[in-house]
């Protein structure tokens, strides 16, 4: 199933408008959300076909939401891309064990984001 609809889930609203702004403007229709639980809301509401994740965010943070996500078999499907700040390879990998599909370091470099969508579809 070709991706066309994007959570993407951040508490900065920095953040929130670059990428959104980046995906409309490559034709994915985008919902945001600021913590874990308005994205659970948001995956309640609609089921995207993928997940940008952020990692630090207050309260519950990206590795437990993507475990979350990753587990529930109603959402278990949609990819999960972590995105986020945290560079360690360590990082990485536990991003990995908790579900995520990919895993892209901020800032983010347009072209990457765009090839690791393309490489879900």
């Amino acid at each position: 199933m070709p991706i066309r609809k994007i959570l993407v889930v951040d508490d900065s609203k920095t953040e929130l408008v670059f990428l959104s702004d980046l995906l409309q403007k490559n034709g994915f229709a985008v919902k945001t959300a600021e913590n874990a639980d308005d994205a659970m809301r948001r995956l309640e509401e609609e089921h995207p076909d993928l997940i940008l994740m952020d990692v630090v965010m207050p309260g519950q943070n990206g590795f437990q939401l993507t475990r979350a996500i990753a587990r529930d078999p109603k959402y278990a499907a949609i990819p999960i891309i972590l995105c986020t700040s945290k560079n360690q390879e360590t990082d990485r990998v536990w991003g990995m064990r908790q579900g995520a599909r990919d895993y892209i370091v901020k800032p983010v470099n347009a072209a990457d984001l765009m090839s690791k969508i393309s490489a879900l579809n």
